[in-house]
Formats: C-alpha cells, sequence, structure tokens
C-alpha cells in the first residue's frame, strides 16, 4: 500500500515539474523583446564602425510582431524602415510609397555638432523588414549601415501597437532639445511595450524578456503543490 502511495506521488511530482519546465520555457518563447542593433556598436556605417556587420548581427535572432529594434545612433544617421525590396537595395527612399517606407530618424550631414539619439521601433508587419541609413545619398547604405530581418508572426501585435494612428515616428529636428549629455529618444507614442530592463553589456542582441504575470502565477501554483506532494511522500 506504501509502495503504491509512493509510486503515484513519484508520478504526481514528475507531472509538476513537467508543467513548471513547459510554462517557463513557452513563457520565454512567447515573450515580447527589445533588440539592441549592433549590440554595442550602435547604428553607424562602416566609415565610423569598420568591424559592423548588420546582416550578421541580424541572423540568428528571431524577430516576432510587437518586438522592437532600438537604433542607439547620432544625427549624422538616419533610420528608414522598408517593405519594398528596390527602395532597400537603392539605399533610397525619396521615390518610395509611403505605406511601405518610414523615415524614423531623419540625420543632418551639413551639422559638424552631432548628438546622440536613441530611436526605438516596433515590428508591424510581418515578412520581410528592411533598414538603411539614406544620408550623404546613400553613401551611408553603401557603406554597410542597412540589413534586412524576417518578421513572423509569434502572438501578434500588442493591442498597443493595433493602431496605426497611435503611431507618432516622426523624425528627430537637429534643433530639438540642449546640449546635454541624455540623448534624444524617438518613440512612438504609445511606446511601453516591452519593458525596459537592466541587461548584460556581453548580450549583442540587447534583447529584454518579459514573462507574463500570469505565467508567475501559474508557476507559483505548480510550486506549492511541488512542494505538497513533496510532504506527503515524507511522511
Amino acid at each position: 500500500m506504501a509502495q503504491g502511495r509512493y509510486g503515484f506521488g513519484l508520478a504526481t511530482f514528475s507531472f509538476c515539474v513537467s508543467c513548471i519546465a513547459l510554462v517557463s520555457f513557452s513563457g520565454r518563447v512567447e515573450a515580447y523583446q527589445n533588440f539592441t542593433v549592433g549590440g554595442s556598436l550602435g547604428w553607424y556605417d562602416s566609415q565610423e564602425k569598420p568591424e559592423i556587420d548588420y546582416q550578421k548581427w541580424a541572423s540568428g535572432k528571431n524577430f516576432s510582431l510587437g518586438d522592437f529594434l532600438i537604433f542607439n545612433t547620432d544625427t549624422n544617421h538616419s533610420v528608414v524602415q522598408t517593405y519594398n525590396s528596390t527602395t532597400y537595395k537603392l539605399c533610397d527612399y525619396e521615390d518610395a510609397l509611403e505605406k511601405d517606407t518610414i523615415q524614423w530618424s531623419s540625420g543632418d550631414p551639413s551639422n559638424t555638432a552631432t548628438r546622440a539619439v536613441t530611436v526605438a521601433v516596433p515590428l508591424m508587419k510581418e515578412g520581410a523588414n528592411y533598414f538603411f541609413s539614406s544620408d550623404y545619398d546613400g553613401e551611408q547604405c553603401q557603406n554597410g549601415q542597412h540589413f534586412m530581418i524576417n518578421v513572423t508572426h509569434g502572438q501578434g501585435l500588442p493591442e498597443s501597437l493595433k493602431n496605426p494612428s497611435d503611431q507618432s515616428p516622426g523624425p528627430v529636428s537637429p534643433d530639438s532639445g540642449d546640449d546635454g549629455s541624455a540623448p534624444d529618444t524617438v518613440v512612438p507614442s504609445n511606446f511601453n511595450n516591452p519593458q525596459e530592463q537592466s541587461t548584460d553589456d556581453n548580450e549583442s542582441s540587447g534583447s529584454v524578456t518579459l514573462i507574463a504575470c500570469g505565467d508567475k502565477f501559474l508557476n507559483g501554483v505548480l510550486l506549492m503543490f511541488l512542494v505538497t506532494t513533496l510532504q506527503t511522500l515524507m511522511i
């Protein structure tokens, strides 16, 4: 009789451990993420950062709807996002359609007093997404400041990003702000997902994983059940 109870308890214990592992794993996979483009090197052309390779940086990463790309750069470089491969290959968005190309940050190549800026770009469309800097008639793009990623559906767009009218991607004004050390930040007006958290500088992706509160609660319940089972086995 005791052996049967022990066998049942052992089976329950194994089931609880499996559930906890499954919930924790699924929470990490489906979480929205921040990706810092270029890691600690930031968003610059090869004339300034010869070692940078943005396509190599992007390879092997999983990008999904609702994720954000964080561009750390300055007012001498721009951030252009397009879904048009022709625009991307030309390194020029002047003739691009408004619906398939967005200039998230405009540079000011004539201004010698550059300032640091941080640009947050949400991934809002599945499939190929192209990014480049169009400054100096496309020279920065031609000098390596470009890359392409494939965006998957993932868990879909969060509610805060489902209404395009709420977005305010406007370009950085070279004359805005003061001369303080804090960088300007260009973000959508409702940028609140995902939350910023401190990460290890060695993380080249700069990604931030969010675990949903519901998953934490479920993990807590399973852990309590696990403790109770262990106590029963010890009686």
